[in-house]
């Protein structure tokens, strides 16, 4: 007979709040803005998963990560997002468009340097530069709510029920 060692079971936090339940209506302005962002797919996920990283919310680099595998992305792609500096898989333009997401996500560091901006000026013409600042701005919103609120993938969430 085995028995299954549940000592090694990471604890999970409880989940905190429901936003979309207290806070509806600033939920779907969330929900609106995001829906209203004009980006490629394929550069969209990508900012979003980076971003998501940065954060530290498993929530959405779980959901992130699922999407573009489902929408076909290479898997060695997806998983070097993390360490996209030392990565030879990206082009320029989604080199801008990381060091642009990081540069965003991570304000309090130096703010957006100049030389980043500059190659996303290179890379993005003006409208679509604004909406990549979009993607970053609104995964960000997700992100710090999901971290704060603990947010989990629902099957791990279930799970830890």
């Amino acid at each position: 007979m085995t028995t299954t060692d549940t000592s090694s079971a990471p604890v999970l936090p409880a989940h905190r709040l429901s936003f979309a339940k207290h806070a509806p209506q600033v939920y779907r302005a969330i929900a609106a803005f995001e829906r209203s962002i004009e980006l490629d797919h394929h550069l969209f996920e990508m900012v979003k998963l980076r971003a998501s990283i940065l954060n530290g919310c498993s929530y959405c680099v779980d959901m992130h990560t699922t999407d573009l595998l489902e929408a076909g992305e290479d898997p060695r792609w997806v998983a070097s997002i993390a360490a996209w500096h030392h990565a030879a898989f990206y082009t320029e333009r989604e080199r801008a468009a990381l060091a642009f997401t990081d540069a965003v996500t991570r304000l309090g560091d130096e703010g957006v340097p100049d030389d980043v901006w500059d190659e996303a000026v290179a890379q993005f013409p003006d409208d679509e530069l604004a909406q990549l600042l979009s993607a970053v701005l609104a995964i960000n919103v997700w992100n710090r709510l999901a971290v704060t609120l603990h947010t989990l993938p629902d099957d791990i969430a279930k799970a830890n029920r």
